[in-house]
Protein backbone atom coordinates (compact mmCIF):
# COMPACT_ATOMS: atom_id res chain seq x y z
CA UNK A 1 0.00 0.00 0.00
CA UNK A 2 3.02 2.30 0.87
CA UNK A 3 4.61 1.90 -2.66
CA UNK A 4 1.22 2.95 -4.34
CA UNK A 5 0.61 6.20 -1.98
CA UNK A 6 4.38 6.73 -2.64
CA UNK A 7 3.80 6.18 -6.51
CA UNK A 8 0.49 8.49 -6.60
CA UNK A 9 2.70 11.10 -5.10
CA UNK A 10 5.39 11.11 -7.28
CA UNK A 11 2.87 10.90 -10.80
CA UNK A 12 1.13 13.67 -9.43
CA UNK A 13 3.97 15.60 -8.66
CA UNK A 14 5.43 15.49 -12.12
CA UNK A 15 2.45 15.85 -13.55
CA UNK A 16 1.92 19.06 -12.07
CA UNK A 17 5.65 20.16 -13.04
CA UNK A 18 5.30 19.15 -16.68
CA UNK A 19 1.93 21.14 -16.64
CA UNK A 20 3.00 24.17 -15.56
CA UNK A 21 4.69 26.24 -17.59
CA UNK A 22 6.97 29.74 -17.25
CA UNK A 23 4.55 32.56 -16.75
CA UNK A 24 5.43 35.03 -19.68
CA UNK A 25 4.56 38.77 -18.27
CA UNK A 26 5.09 42.04 -20.23
CA UNK A 27 8.13 43.70 -19.05
CA UNK A 28 7.40 47.15 -16.60
CA UNK A 29 9.55 49.14 -19.61
CA UNK A 30 7.50 48.34 -22.31
CA UNK A 31 4.63 50.97 -24.29
CA UNK A 32 1.27 49.92 -24.30
CA UNK A 33 -1.51 51.71 -26.61
CA UNK A 34 -5.11 51.64 -25.37
CA UNK A 35 -8.73 53.06 -26.67
CA UNK A 36 -11.29 53.62 -24.68
CA UNK A 37 -14.62 53.87 -26.71
CA UNK A 38 -17.48 56.48 -25.36
CA UNK A 39 -19.88 54.08 -24.66
CA UNK A 40 -20.43 50.35 -25.04
CA UNK A 41 -23.14 51.21 -27.70
CA UNK A 42 -22.50 49.59 -31.36
CA UNK A 43 -21.98 53.01 -32.86
CA UNK A 44 -19.41 53.82 -30.23
CA UNK A 45 -17.73 50.79 -30.45
CA UNK A 46 -17.72 50.27 -34.52
CA UNK A 47 -16.38 54.00 -33.80
CA UNK A 48 -13.52 52.85 -31.69
CA UNK A 49 -12.70 50.00 -33.99
CA UNK A 50 -12.30 52.38 -37.04
CA UNK A 51 -10.36 54.94 -34.85
CA UNK A 52 -8.09 52.22 -33.79
CA UNK A 53 -7.49 50.54 -37.48
CA UNK A 54 -6.45 53.65 -38.49
CA UNK A 55 -3.98 54.88 -35.81
CA UNK A 56 -2.96 51.45 -35.43
CA UNK A 57 -1.56 51.36 -39.15
CA UNK A 58 0.56 54.42 -38.72
CA UNK A 59 1.79 53.74 -34.96
CA UNK A 60 2.90 50.58 -36.45
CA UNK A 61 4.34 51.55 -38.99
CA UNK A 62 6.34 54.64 -36.67
CA UNK A 63 7.27 52.25 -33.81
CA UNK A 64 8.15 49.16 -36.22
CA UNK A 65 11.90 50.75 -36.29
CA UNK A 66 12.75 51.22 -33.32
CA UNK A 67 15.11 48.97 -31.65
CA UNK A 68 14.65 50.47 -28.10
CA UNK A 69 12.04 51.89 -25.60
CA UNK A 70 14.30 54.77 -25.58
CA UNK A 71 13.30 54.99 -29.72
CA UNK A 72 9.87 54.26 -29.47
CA UNK A 73 9.27 56.84 -26.71
CA UNK A 74 10.46 59.38 -29.03
CA UNK A 75 8.81 57.87 -32.21
CA UNK A 76 5.62 58.40 -30.70
CA UNK A 77 6.23 61.44 -28.78
CA UNK A 78 7.41 63.14 -31.95
CA UNK A 79 3.95 61.31 -34.17
CA UNK A 80 1.50 62.70 -31.61
CA UNK A 81 0.47 65.25 -33.90
CA UNK A 82 -0.52 62.63 -37.04
CA UNK A 83 -2.10 61.05 -34.42
CA UNK A 84 -4.20 63.84 -33.18
CA UNK A 85 -4.48 64.29 -37.11
CA UNK A 86 -5.93 61.14 -37.79
CA UNK A 87 -8.79 60.95 -34.79
CA UNK A 88 -10.04 64.60 -35.61
CA UNK A 89 -11.55 63.22 -38.73
CA UNK A 90 -13.64 61.30 -36.98
CA UNK A 91 -16.77 63.38 -35.39
CA UNK A 92 -16.36 62.75 -31.53
CA UNK A 93 -14.55 64.31 -28.78
CA UNK A 94 -11.45 62.71 -27.14
CA UNK A 95 -8.16 62.94 -25.55
CA UNK A 96 -5.30 61.60 -26.84
CA UNK A 97 -2.30 61.19 -23.72
CA UNK A 98 0.93 59.69 -23.88
CA UNK A 99 2.11 59.00 -20.31
CA UNK A 100 1.78 56.80 -17.31
CA UNK A 101 -2.09 55.57 -17.55
CA UNK A 102 -3.57 52.69 -15.39
CA UNK A 103 -4.20 49.30 -16.68
CA UNK A 104 -6.17 46.51 -14.98
CA UNK A 105 -4.98 42.90 -15.02
CA UNK A 106 -5.50 40.57 -18.03
CA UNK A 107 -4.38 37.52 -19.33
CA UNK A 108 -4.57 37.21 -23.05
CA UNK A 109 -3.25 33.84 -25.18
CA UNK A 110 -1.59 32.71 -22.31
CA UNK A 111 0.70 35.48 -20.91
CA UNK A 112 0.09 37.84 -17.93
CA UNK A 113 -0.50 41.64 -18.50
CA UNK A 114 -0.26 42.65 -14.69
CA UNK A 115 -2.37 45.19 -13.17
CA UNK A 116 -0.90 48.65 -12.49
CA UNK A 117 0.57 52.01 -13.89
CA UNK A 118 2.19 52.03 -17.29
CA UNK A 119 3.68 54.25 -19.89
CA UNK A 120 1.28 54.26 -22.77
CA UNK A 121 -0.60 56.05 -25.43
CA UNK A 122 -4.52 56.23 -24.89
CA UNK A 123 -6.56 57.59 -26.87
CA UNK A 124 -10.60 58.66 -25.32
CA UNK A 125 -13.03 58.90 -26.56
CA UNK A 126 -15.79 60.79 -26.21
CA UNK A 127 -17.11 60.19 -22.05
CA UNK A 128 -14.76 56.95 -22.23
CA UNK A 129 -17.33 54.86 -20.46
CA UNK A 130 -17.20 52.15 -23.13
CA UNK A 131 -15.12 48.83 -23.13
CA UNK A 132 -11.57 49.40 -24.64
CA UNK A 133 -8.96 48.03 -27.00
CA UNK A 134 -5.21 47.80 -26.13
CA UNK A 135 -2.00 45.94 -26.81
CA UNK A 136 1.81 46.21 -26.12
CA UNK A 137 2.88 48.88 -29.00
CA UNK A 138 6.46 48.32 -27.78
CA UNK A 139 7.70 45.70 -27.91
CA UNK A 140 5.85 45.05 -30.81
CA UNK A 141 2.95 42.88 -29.50
CA UNK A 142 0.19 44.16 -31.06
CA UNK A 143 1.89 43.31 -34.75
CA UNK A 144 1.28 39.55 -33.19
CA UNK A 145 -2.29 40.45 -32.62
CA UNK A 146 -2.75 40.98 -36.41
CA UNK A 147 -2.18 37.05 -37.26
CA UNK A 148 -5.41 35.88 -35.53
CA UNK A 149 -4.49 32.39 -37.11
CA UNK A 150 -1.63 31.88 -33.91
CA UNK A 151 -2.40 29.61 -31.82
CA UNK A 152 -1.87 30.27 -27.83
CA UNK A 153 1.49 28.48 -27.94
CA UNK A 154 2.43 30.08 -31.04
CA UNK A 155 1.48 33.26 -29.72
CA UNK A 156 3.36 33.09 -26.49
CA UNK A 157 6.69 31.32 -27.83
CA UNK A 158 6.65 34.92 -30.80
CA UNK A 159 6.01 37.02 -27.82
CA UNK A 160 8.54 35.39 -25.94
CA UNK A 161 11.11 35.99 -28.18
CA UNK A 162 9.90 39.72 -28.77
CA UNK A 163 10.12 40.37 -25.16
CA UNK A 164 13.62 39.24 -24.74
CA UNK A 165 14.79 41.05 -28.22
CA UNK A 166 14.15 44.09 -26.41
CA UNK A 167 14.59 43.57 -22.93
Amino acid sequence: MKKIIVSLFIIIVISVGINEKEQILIPDNAIRFRIIANSNSDDDQKLKKEIKKDVEKELFTLVSGANNIKEAREIISNNLDKVDEIVSKYDVSYDINFGNNYFPNKYYKGIKYEEGNYESLVITLGNGLGHNWWCVLFPPLCLLDENSNLKNVEYELYASKLINKFK
